[in-house]
């Protein structure tokens, strides 16, 4: 024998179905925007030279080669140069702000401020609401010191660092 199901349950079930649908399509759009991969607790102030930068719709990247307080390039393990790179908001978002593949050809000295990755590798997020310091071309910072100090540096992002 069959069930009859009223109007009302068969609407419910529908509503029911369709949320759950969409809880599951919403879900890995929000997962790939999270940024819950980077520690938010942890803030580094590094400086760089840059070899890339990846302009794309999602997350523009800066690639750069880590230098140290000495003002010399750090070495990884195998004595390549530490290699480094920050995610940022979508390309278009960052060109608003002066921050492009134009502002930062390889060979430009900058430092700034962003979370780790958790894991521990060498990849962040640019610190919220901070400015990336570019150093006038060739111009490395005194050791020690970040590019925000160099006479003729110039602030992109944001108005302090």
């Amino acid at each position: 024998m069959k069930k009859q199901l009223t109007k009302g349950r068969t609407i419910a079930g529908l509503i029911a179905l369709v949320s759950v649908g969409l809880g599951l399509s919403v879900t890995p759009a929000l997962a790939h925007h999270s940024f819950a991969m980077y520690d938010q607790t942890k803030t580094l102030v590094l400086t760089g030279v840059a070899y890339q930068f990846v302009a794309q719709a999602n997350h523009a990247e800066l690639h750069f080669y880590l230098i140290g307080p000495d003002g010399k390039l750090i070495k990884d393990k195998d004595g390549k140069n530490a290699d480094w790179g920050v995610e940022m908001a979508g390309a278009a978002a960052m060109a608003q702000e002066g921050i492009t593949a134009a502002a930062f050809p390889a060979g430009t000295i900058f430092s700034l401020k962003m979370n780790p990755l958790r894991d521990g590798s060498n990849f962040g997020s640019r610190a919220r609401g901070s400015a990336i310091a570019k150093c006038p071309w060739k111009t490395p910072p005194a050791p020690g010191k970040t590019c925000e100090t160099v006479q003729g540096s110039e602030l992109l992002g944001a108005s302090s660092f």
